[in-house]
């Protein structure tokens, strides 16, 4: 490996050990590696523009700003609503209802830690008081919010999609079926529990309070409906999908449920700027240090390291698998995907693996990362919104980490689970 490979290497690893934002990292060393390979540094300007002039990445703050302003509106308390009268009769009801409440939510957010707010800070005390104990319920508010990285719309999945250059709305659609499956073994997990802590059932909601509960949350029902069935009907495509959430979040927020008033709309604007400023600065110093990667040959050289292990490709795809759930338990998951994309997209090539299938794998995983110790982003909400300690809710997290580290078992080694939905529903075209 040439001087400037080691010293991108080499200082990627030192500075993200001392703590330097990601972002400032990606920066630091693409201007240094320019300095070394005495490279005009109007070209980090160059990379940056290139990389962040993608359409694509316009759903990102339009999918950020449907969230906010769906939860802000009161949506997501109303789908909680109609999941516990639906199940709340059933052996672990009010469990399963904040699966099915975490789905519906995660199919409007795009985004793992939203997703364990908007649900947590409704269902954990409701679960106290049914006979659940405290840490179970914010382990399966933090368990269920990748949930909402794995279903449409995703947040990375739309970077993966820009980064791999693969199309957005079949990694959208590859997601369904995972999350759809993380669901079914969440529930699962909620039946086993209430049967061995004997947790006392709920009486069976009656014809009319059923009904109630569906004419309330009839509007946030809709919304995913509204939302995948435009971009999957060809009526818009993901971008424009984005800014359909936002004008829905908007009108039913304000003039359907009223939850929302005009005089929030700053705040959560600010909001969503913040967060995607953080995104989009990560994604933009990220191009000038992938550029610089690519130019070295960098990950020619890790592929051709990886594939020297072993030629099975069983072997490899563990290996894969192993290490992103290590960095998705320890780094930024969109900073993980840009730095590591070229790296990633080569293996698949040279071991056979699907786009598509691919992608998947790597978003579920750092969508798990999200819910494990020490820096998952959803296990920290969940702490924060139940009140306990990290180390209290992770104990309570290892049944549905289980069923998490399942799903990616049947991503990476049964390819229909997430290309044959994408093969029927979208064109082939993308």
């Amino acid at each position: 490996m040439s001087e400037l490979g080691i010293f991108l290497i080499v200082g990627l690893l030192v500075l993200l050990a001392l703590g330097v934002p990601i972002a400032f990292t990606l920066g630091i060393l693409t201007v240094g590696g320019l300095w070394l390979a005495d490279v005009d540094l109007v070209m980090l300007a160059q990379r940056v523009l290139a990389g962040t002039n993608v359409s694509s990445l316009l759903a990102i703050p339009g999918f950020i700003l449907a969230g906010d302003l769906m939860s802000a509106g009161g949506l997501s308390r109303r789908l909680v609503r109609f999941a516990a009268a639906l199940l709340g009769h059933l052996s672990g009801g009010l469990s399963m209802a904040t699966v099915a409440a975490g789905t519906f939510f995660g199919a409007i957010s795009g985004s793992a830690p939203a997703t364990t707010a908007a649900v947590g800070s409704v269902m954990i005390d409701e679960m106290e008081k049914r006979g659940y104990s405290r840490g179970y319920g914010a382990a399966l508010a933090t368990a269920v919010g990748p949930i909402g990285q794995m279903i449409p719309p995703s947040i990375p999945m739309v970077v993966w999609a820009v980064l791999a250059e693969e199309s957005v709305s079949k990694l959208f659609v590859a997601g369904v079926i995972p999350g759809l499956l993380a669901a079914a073994g969440f529930v699962l997990v909620s039946y086993i529990y209430a049967k061995r802590n004997k947790i006392p059932t709920d009486r069976r909601a009656s014809a009319r309070e059923l009904w109630d509960a569906v004419r309330e949350g009839f509007w946030a029902l809709l919304a995913p409906v509204v939302i995948l069935g435009g971009i999957y009907g060809g009526v818009f495509t993901p971008t424009e999908a984005s800014m359909v959430g936002v004008l829905y979040g908007l009108i039913v927020g304000l003039f359907v449920y009223r939850d929302l008033k005009l005089s929030d709309l700053p705040e959560l604007l600010l909001r969503s700027m913040r967060t995607t400023a953080v995104i989009m600065f990560i994604i933009a110093m990220a191009y000038g240090f992938a550029w610089l990667m690519a130019a070295e040959q960098i990950p020619t050289q890790i592929t051709a390291a990886l594939l020297s292990v072993s030629d099975n490709p069983v072997v490899i795809i563990l290996l894969l698998n192993l290490l992103l759930l290590l960095l998705g338990a320890v780094m930024d998951n969109i900073s993980a995907m840009v730095i590591l994309s070229s790296v990633l997209t080569a293996i698949g090539t040279q071991i056979g693996m699907e786009p598509i299938q691919l992608g998947a794998m790597v978003v579920i995983n750092f969508a798990v990362g999200m819910a494990t110790p020490p820096v998952g982003y959803s296990l920290f909400v969940g702490a924060s919104v139940s009140g306990l300690r990290l180390e209290t809710v992770t104990r309570h997290l290892w049944p549905f980490l289980l069923v998490l580290l399942g799903v990616i078992l049947a991503v990476a080694f049964i390819p229909p689970v997430t290309t044959w939905l994408p093969e029927v529903l979208v064109s082939r075209g993308g």
